[in-house]
């Protein structure tokens, strides 16, 4: 008779699956993907390293679905953010001042999505993902185009423009030099100087008429 695994073993085996999974996030949040290890994972979730790959192939496979359920959170938050009230310029304002917002409060985190050289598993999710932030603003330009507010252009290729802007723009002030400089006090460079220079610069690549009064930025955790 073929062995089959009980319900309460298969929900046994779901719970550590995601006792594993925010585990290894907490890893990536404090030290990013290198910080990422079988072997310390394994001793932190309190079993063999034997008993990791049961659930995943290798560090590859697991930095990849960790990353998918970070991004994942941070599109779904921009997705609310660009369906907030407002004209399509303010909603652009207001989504990007807050995404830079995010990523300055954790920035550890933000750069390991972003920029931080990891595994192939990895950047083929960092791909995905950029695809999925540039559907978001192919929506809020198409929006704006039909409105009267932003210039007509081929959205697609903008949407891409505007996902690279973003991440260009964060790169250095995440990077671990520039969060060394900023903890000796050393660095000049603020929040509000990045969120400025990056909505006013894809404010005038979408064609926007008219100046947008600036959103005040949180700085949220994500």
């Amino acid at each position: 008779m073929a062995y089959r695994q009980t319900q309460a073993r298969l929900q046994k085996d779901s719970a550590l699956r995601e006792r594993i999974l925010a585990l290894a996030l907490g890893r990536v949040v404090d030290g990013g993907f290198a910080a990422l290890t079988m072997q310390s994972l394994a001793d932190a979730a309190g079993i063999a390293t034997g008993s990791l790959y049961r659930h995943f192939s290798g560090k590859g496979e697991l930095a990849a679905e960790v990353f998918a359920r970070a991004s994942q959170h941070e599109v779904d938050t921009l997705g609310a953010l660009l369906k907030d009230p407002g004209n399509a310029a303010q909603r652009l304002d207001r989504g990007l001042r807050q995404f830079a917002a995010r990523a300055w409060g954790s920035r550890q985190l933000a750069f390991a999505l972003i920029a931080e050289p990891v595994d192939p598993e990895v950047d083929e999710q960092r791909l995905i993902y950029r695809e999925a932030y540039a559907a978001l603003f192919v929506t809020l330009l198409e929006q704006g185009i039909a409105a009267g507010e932003f210039h007509p252009q081929p959205v697609q290729l903008t949407a891409a423009c505007l996902v690279g802007a973003i991440a260009e723009a964060l790169i250095g002030p995440l990077s671990p030099p520039a969060r060394a400089a900023r903890d000796a006090g050393d660095s000049t460079i603020s929040l509000e100087d990045v969120s400025d220079a990056l909505v006013n610069f894809c404010l005038r690549a979408v064609g926007a008429h008219t100046p947008v009064p600036p959103t005040p930025a949180k700085e949220d955790q994500p």
